[in-house]
């Protein structure tokens, strides 16, 4: 199964940048363009340059986005902006974080590399679909730099704790790296170089799958370049860096596991009409319309965290003051609708309601959400009120975070999920440990 590897992880060196806030970003896929520019004034070193660099109306072949990454990159190295580990290392990771309701929590992984497997191996799987576009971006990057500047995050199971065992021994002592991101998630980094503890960390991994959490995209990607490379070396053995990529590798019964849910706002519909809607859906649904109250996203967000977990529900709103709580009546609807679809896939919440409602009522289909043509996202339950109440957007759906389990059960059943079926949070840092190959 999972083969892992330690390496020399290429850092950021604070004598020379400072606090690590300042040159640390999260992905490059949630920055907005507002985001970019910031990160691009918070530093003259933000790995922002190197991962999401800035597009020009002048751009050439010769410089362009990655081509400015792999000179600034270079130029970094040359003026040890950026070191390199001394001895090949994993590094245990941990983001420390308050969640809206107070509640503090953490969760723990192993920052390492991982040997490249194409899906049908079942060594590493996938749950989510990708787009080519994103993928041609980051090869494109990876092409110019031959590095990692992100991880691909990934999540295995261990019930019989071997891995976590280890995982509480090394963080017995102080982090060898410990700040605050901008965003105030707490960041703590041990870099271990001890070759019995990686080997038992080896050992653990060896019977082990890994779900992509987040990171689909990159790791078609390394996969993509890997055999670029292996055209263009054959002499090179297995060994050869480009067979591996970075991960960071977290255990999904890791009780600091956050999953939120994505909402769906929808624009641009022909002929939106409430009670239309609601006529179609009867069928299928009972709507139960509610008071929208003083903070709706709240009240809607509390309406679904009471459903029963063995119900699918939604809350439905258009923009007035108060909202319906859709809640699925047809068990079988979903059957009817799909064939050749694994239980695991059809139980899923964003699968009800992408077949049953978007496709259903509103004709949008898969290529439709991949262009978000009608469909736009938002992890914030309080955009999608406001936006409908704008008048921006004609209504939203807002809806339960999919569970961990059920995407490891997706993803043992070969199948995927609709797009932005998960949002992983906090997300992992860019820029704490990288990958240079």
């Amino acid at each position: 199964m999972a083969k892992i590897r330690p390496f020399k992880g290429m850092r950021f060196n604070v004598e020379k940048t400072g606090d690590l806030r300042f040159v640390t970003t999260p992905p490059y896929d949630i920055i907005s363009p507002e985001e970019q520019e910031n990160f691009y004034k918070s530093h003259e070193n933000s790995v922002i340059r190197l991962e999401y660099g800035k597009e020009y109306a002048d751009d050439t072949e010769t410089n362009n986005r990655y081509t400015r990454a792999a000179r600034d990159l270079q130029a970094w190295i040359d003026e040890q902006v950026l070191i390199f580990e001394e001895k090949p290392a994993i590094y245990l990771y941990e983001e420390i974080f308050t969640l809206k309701n107070g509640e503090t929590k953490a969760f723990r992984g192993f920052m390492t590399l991982v040997e490249l497997a194409e899906f049908s191996k079942k060594i590493v799987l996938p749950h989510e679909e990708t787009l080519s576009k994103a993928k041609t971006d980051r090869f494109n990057l990876m092409n110019t730099t031959h590095c990692n500047f992100s991880h691909i995050y990934c999540l295995y199971m261990d019930e019989e704790q071997t891995i976590s065992s280890v995982i509480r021994k090394v963080a017995e002592r102080t982090p060898d790296i410990s700040f605050t991101a901008a965003d105030g998630v707490k960041q703590n980094l041990w870099i271990v170089t001890d070759e019995a503890v990686i080997a038992s960390v080896e050992k653990g991994f060896a019977d082990k799958q890994l779900f992509i959490a987040d990171g689909h995209h990159r790791y078609e990607t390394a996969l993509n370049f890997r055999n670029k490379l292996r055209e263009e070396n054959p002499d090179d053995g297995p060994d050869a860096l480009y067979n591996y990529v970075m991960m960071l590798l977290v255990d999904m019964d890791d009780p600091g596991l956050v999953v939120f849910p994505t909402h769906r706002m929808l624009k641009d519909l022909e002929k939106f009409d409430e009670a239309e809607v609601l006529d179609i859906l009867s069928d299928t649904f009972r709507a139960d319309k509610r008071p929208l109250g003083d903070n709706g996203a709240e009240t809607m967000e509390k309406a679904l965290a009471d459903v029963p977990s063995t119900e699918k529900a939604f809350a439905f709103y258009t923009g007035k003051d108060y909202f319906y709580l859709l809640t699925l009546t047809d068990t079988g609807a979903m059957k009817k609708a799909i064939s050749g679809k694994s239980d695991a896939y059809l139980g899923l919440d964003v699968t009800v309601l992408h077949t049953l409602i978007l496709q259903k009522v509103f004709g949008i289909d898969m290529e439709n959400m991949a262009n978000q043509k009608n469909l736009v996202y938002t992890k914030q339950a309080e955009e999608a009120v406001s936006a409908v109440k704008s008048g921006n957007f004609q209504c939203s759906f807002l809806l339960n975070a999919t569970k961990v389990r059920e995407i490891k059960d997706v993803s043992l059943a070969n199948e995927k999920m609709p797009q932005k079926s998960t949002y992983f949070y906090p997300k992992i840092l860019t820029g704490v440990v990288m990958n240079k190959f």
